[in-house]
């Protein structure tokens, strides 16, 4: 039970239950944007995919973890993050590289890596919930871990196109 012992104490309270309902505010405009911006790299990225190795597969699980993730579904940023790390091998070679026409195909590309970026920069958030859908418990180290593999499946996925 709470027991606010002076005036100072529930000024205190008061204030850190203000922190933290900004906070909140906060982290779901962040969700929201995410998977906003991962719901439109879905939908740029779903019509290049047709000449890729697992483009249309990851595209749609793209747009059906950014849905989640705008329905209030706190753990699918975890998946929406993999999901874009997997679709870099198949957005950025027909952004810079060619193969495909100027118009819609590279424009298509381009704005489909502008829209991962938000979701590229939450790779710690994404760690820190693939832990918590893993099951497993959730510490610093493990934390760490898994963010520390997913730093690692975006380096591979940049390399692979190049090989």
């Amino acid at each position: 039970m709470l027991y606010i012992s002076n005036m100072a104490d529930a000024i205190y309270f008061a204030d850190r239950a203000r922190r933290h309902e900004s906070a909140r505010s906060r982290r779901r405009r962040e969700e929201l944007w995410i998977g906003s911006t991962g719901l439109v790299a879905a939908m740029l990225l779903l019509p290049l995919a047709q000449s890729s190795w697992h483009g249309p597969e990851v595209a749609s699980v793209l747009a059906v973890s950014a849905t989640a993730l705008l329905a209030g579904q706190r753990w699918a940023i975890a998946l929406v993050v993999v999901a874009e790390l997997l679709l870099l091998p198949t957005a950025w070679p027909r952004a810079f590289l060619g193969g495909i026409d100027l118009w819609p195909g590279r424009i298509a590309a381009l704005g489909a890596l502008v829209a991962i970026v938000p979701g590229l920069l939450s790779v710690r958030r994404a760690a820190a919930a693939l832990v918590v859908v893993t099951g497993r418990r959730r510490t610093s180290v493990t934390c760490r871990r898994f963010h520390i593999g997913l730093v690692a499946i975006g380096v591979i996925a940049l390399l692979v196109p190049l090989l």
